[in-house]
């Protein structure tokens, strides 16, 4: 298979496969004699795995880890917990930072009419011009 069709195949981007190949979190495919990348169904699998690992918000180191685990048959399940685990813990930091935002935006658009006064609040409140943000 060519970098478009496993592309195709895992949901990973071609421009993303080969930026993976040059990090290392996956190897080098082998090359035809054109100097075209190949690819197999082994390949497709991992990128896959990578695919759904990065969409729950895994860091590329993370999901280096999670691969190293998941290649490695004498694994113990723990470690896999542990590390999901402590990414379930920078999610729900994630979410509350998220929520902080959200409720200092809300304060901020009910201050401000909306109309065609040039005072805006948003916009003091961006520039820390309101203490009370």
């Amino acid at each position: 298979m060519n970098i478009g069709q496993v592309a195709k195949r895992s949901g990973v981007s071609a421009k993303t496969i080969r930026y993976y190949e040059s990090i290392g979190l996956i190897p080098e495919a082998s090359r035809t004699d054109s100097g075209y990348r190949r690819y197999g169904d082994k390949d497709v699998e991992t990128l896959r795995f990578i695919h759904h690992s990065r969409n729950l918000g895994f860091s590329v180191k993370d999901v280096g880890l999670l691969l190293d685990l998941w290649r490695d048959q004498k694994r113990a399940s723990g470690d896999v917990k542990a590390l999901a685990l402590s990414h379930i813990e920078q999610v729900d930091r994630k979410i509350e930072e998220l929520k902080k935002m959200r409720d200092t935006l809300t304060h901020l658009t009910k201050r401000c009419h909306g109309d065609d006064r040039p005072d805006c609040p948003i916009l003091k409140g961006l520039a820390g011009e309101m203490a009370e943000v």
